[in-house]
């Protein structure tokens, strides 16, 4: 099954929900930067946070980016996501190995830490929207939900899950979030606290064969659930060499010249995507005739 998200509203309005499935997204993040379980737990939340959270931008050129710095073994995340459903990220330390937490689960808490969880918005306007919250307990679905109150004064509800196959291949993968909006009810309210606290965890209800529709009936299908949107979302870098040419070209003649001077190539590697580019001394011999002088 391909992943996707699904966009919905319920409650005549005093509700908007997002869900999603995205096993293969992770999977794709998993291979790309062969990250140990804790680590492909952890990124694979907050890919699949990120996807949901651009899905709500409108832009064709708006982007999402997500950072979690902490002071755990992992250090951090980074995850950037646009409105298309195009999710890529990383984990400053993808090797992380940590025993499993008192409930016998992955530690994604313990490998992050203490820290700090930022959002930054950049929708085209002179500045981007940056939001930051500390981190509640580094289990992000939490994090998030925390940031939606204080930050974005939006009440919400962020569930985030990896499930792990023994072979360390990701076996399921998704979310979803709730969100209330201004004005809703207290009778909606209490209705879906209610709904919330008698949910199994997403991996489980994607594990018994549940779709992102089915998971958003589960908790909304009383409130007049109107699912709007549909749209895939994967794991996709835009890096390619042309991109790297000019990073290299921006970084100014004197680096590009003491590059040169090793006469040995040089090879560039996307944070992102763990793509390696190689430039010849003749490439970088050309890219110096590009600087401004």
């Amino acid at each position: 099954m391909t992943d996707y998200i699904v966009r919905a509203t319920a409650a005549q309005g005093q509700i908007r929900a997002f869900a999603s499935t995205t096993r293969e997204l992770v999977e794709t993040a998993r291979k790309a930067h062969n990250t140990s379980p804790v680590a492909t737990a952890a990124l694979g939340r907050l890919l699949t946070a990120g996807g949901m959270m651009g899905s709500m931008m409108k832009g064709d050129h708006d982007l999402l980016t997500i950072k979690i710095q902490g002071d755990g073994p992992i250090e951090g995340l980074t995850v950037t996501a646009d409105s298309k459903g195009n999710v890529k990220g990383y984990a400053h330390n993808p090797m992380v190995i940590l025993p499993a937490n008192a409930q016998g689960k992955l530690d994604v808490g313990g490998a992050l830490g203490v820290g700090v969880l930022s959002v930054i918005q950049d929708i085209g306007l002179k500045e981007p929207y940056v939001g930051q919250t500390i981190l509640v307990t580094g289990e992000i679905a939490e994090d998030l939900t925390y940031y939606y109150a204080t930050s974005e004064q939006t009440p919400s509800s962020v569930a985030l899950g990896v499930l792990m196959n023994k072979d360390n291949t990701v076996r399921q993968a998704g979310g979803f979030m709730i969100q209330l909006m201004p004005g809703a009810s207290e009778e909606v309210i209490e209705n879906l606290e209610e709904k919330l606290k008698g949910l199994p965890s997403v991996t489980a209800l994607l594990d018994e064969g549940m779709t992102p529709e089915n998971m958003l009936k589960r908790l909304l299908g009383d409130l007049n659930l109107e699912i709007t949107d549909r749209m895939e979302t994967r794991f996709f870098c835009n890096c390619d060499k042309a991109r790297v040419e000019k990073a290299l070209i921006s970084i100014g003649k004197k680096e590009l010249q003491d590059m040169i001077d090793d006469r040995k190539p040089v090879e560039i590697n996307c944070h992102f995507c763990n793509r390696n580019y190689t430039f010849s001394v003749a490439e970088l011999e050309e890219l110096i005739k590009k600087c401004a002088s």
